[in-house]
């Protein structure tokens, strides 16, 4: 089986269907316009259109589950036990392998509250964005850009549809959310304990693995989709992130970088705006 497999060879049956990030952020279905900003508000069940919302969105954490166990089982084969750049502990193969467990029992759980919720399988579409942060040839790089990102994400996405379940009264829905959160705090906790420890005589090794870090939480940022605003579609999850090992200040840059990205959108919006104008007249 070869190392450090592309993207575009991930195994999909006929009922996916993959698109790139500007064209995922681009469907007005999950809740953005055309120039990615976003145009809904907080996950609540008066928002308009809030089930699809609920829907899009776990159909989104169904596709990353299954990208999430990709990655993790890439990390166990890519890397070989050692002392070298590009080679990882064995005990870091073992909590990869146990995040494999944790993230093939999310899919499972994830295609139930899915048809649970009324949606099929490749009703909304598929990037491959996460899967190709886990395809970084450094795993210092890999473990920053997934487990402490994207899984990051997850914690944030998860009790925000936890709440979700709470007030709209589908204790399924708030329990399977609930207990998945559990597991999404160990991976970021995993990530952040094994970026310090592959990193404690290498600070310029860890400077890169934050700054790739922060390219991932910005672009997943867009628009305000996550942030600490009171109207932001997923909130910042900061007591969880807390216990899964980032700081305060990691927190508070997280949160100014959605503010960042939301300002971005909005000026890229204007200028739409203001040359579809200048067009018409």
């Amino acid at each position: 089986m070869k190392k450090n497999m592309p993207p575009d060879e991930l195994a999909r049956d006929g009922r996916f269907v993959r698109v790139n990030m500007v064209e995922r952020i681009s469907d007005p279905r999950n809740g953005r316009g055309p120039t990615g900003g976003r145009v809904g508000a907080r996950l609540t069940p008066d928002r308009p259109g809030a089930p699809d919302a609920a829907r899009a969105l776990m159909h989104g954490i169904f596709v990353g589950e299954i990208q999430a166990l990709e990655g993790a089982g890439r990390t166990c084969w890519d890397f070989e036990v050692g002392a070298g750049s590009d080679d990882v502990p064995f005990q870091l193969k073992l909590d990869m392998a146990r995040q494999c467990w944790d993230e093939a029992r999310h899919c499972e759980i994830s295609v139930k509250l899915s048809e649970w919720m009324g949606t099929e399988i490749g009703e909304f579409a598929e990037s491959t964005f996460l899967f190709e942060a886990a395809c970084n040839p450094d795993p210092v790089l890999r473990l920053t850009g997934v487990n402490r990102a994207l899984e990051g994400l997850a914690i944030d996405v998860f009790n925000t549809m936890k709440e979700f379940g709470n007030v709209v009264g589908d204790p399924v829905l708030e329990f399977c959310e609930d207990w998945m959160l559990a597991d999404e705090v160990t991976h970021v906790k995993m990530g952040s304990d094994w970026l310090r420890r592959l990193t404690v005589d290498d600070p310029e090794r860890r400077k890169r693995a934050l700054e790739f870090q922060r390219i991932v939480d910005k672009l997943f940022s867009g628009g305000g989709f996550r942030g600490d605003d009171e109207d932001s579609p997923v909130h910042l999850a900061r007591r969880f992130r807390e216990m899964a090992g980032f700081t305060v200040d990691e927190i508070d840059e997280i949160s100014d970088l959605a503010r960042q990205a939301r300002a971005e959108a909005r000026a890229r919006t204007a200028g739409a705006t203001a040359g579809a104008a200048a067009e018409a007249g």
